[in-house]
């Protein structure tokens, strides 16, 4: 005889309610056209979507440190073309120029008596600015002159240097006493060229006769 369902005892209605329970959901999951069936699909091709581009968003990562990196190696280039740029300026800045020599001179005890700006001379990639310096002074003062061009923040050379006695050699000027010897010398500068800046002439080619 048949035992009606309410009857049974409550722990196999439960583990009954249980089964049809999980029969249910899994039904939901794998029956098509069910709600859950379709949210299941659903979440597969949003995780199948999110593995390419999970990949991609690693990859970026990569660049989001190397950006760092390029970012500090852009501020210290941007640091040495400052430094460049102060060493051989873009312009050539004449007046600066001559009063760093001027400075340089008074702080060793150098006379300066002539400065001559001398043609510039146009190379591939810089300018060269010369000039004629005209000084006196003692001696040890006049070496110490020459240990200060070297070191101002521009690049300049000193050329031609031409040494003498004041003893040995006439002025017009009055010697700053202690003076010993009186120097003409080349220093030259230089500047970098302006994108704007002609281009140096060639030489122009004998005429054929």
């Amino acid at each position: 005889m048949a035992t009606a369902f309410r009857d049974w005892p409550w722990p196999i209605q439960a583990l009954f309610f249980l089964g049809l329970a999980v029969v249910l959901i899994a039904a939901g999951f794998y029956i098509p056209g069910l709600p859950v069936s379709t949210v299941r699909t659903e979440l597969e091709a949003a995780q199948q979507e999110e593995k390419p581009l999970a990949a991609d968003v690693a990859s970026l990562r990569v660049y989001k440190q190397r950006r760092a990196e390029l970012q500090s190696e852009m501020d210290a280039l941007s640091k040495q073309l400052a430094t460049l740029q102060t060493i051989v300026p873009e312009e050539k800045k004449v007046d600066e120029f001559i009063l760093m020599i001027q400075s340089a001179a008074a702080g060793s005890g150098v006379t300066i008596r002539r400065l001559k700006a001398l043609p510039v001379a146009p190379k591939q990639f810089y300018f060269e600015v010369p000039f004629e310096v005209d000084c006196d002074g003692p001696y040890f003062a006049v070496l110490d002159f020459f240990s200060k061009l070297g070191r101002l923040s521009r690049i300049i050379n000193v050329g031609d240097l031409k040494l003498s006695s004041v003893a040995t050699k006439s002025s017009t000027y009055r010697l700053a006493p202690g003076a010993s010897v009186s120097g003409v010398m080349t220093v030259t500068t230089f500047f970098s060229k302006a994108a704007d800046a002609p281009p140096p002439a060639a030489a122009a080619a004998p005429a054929k006769r």
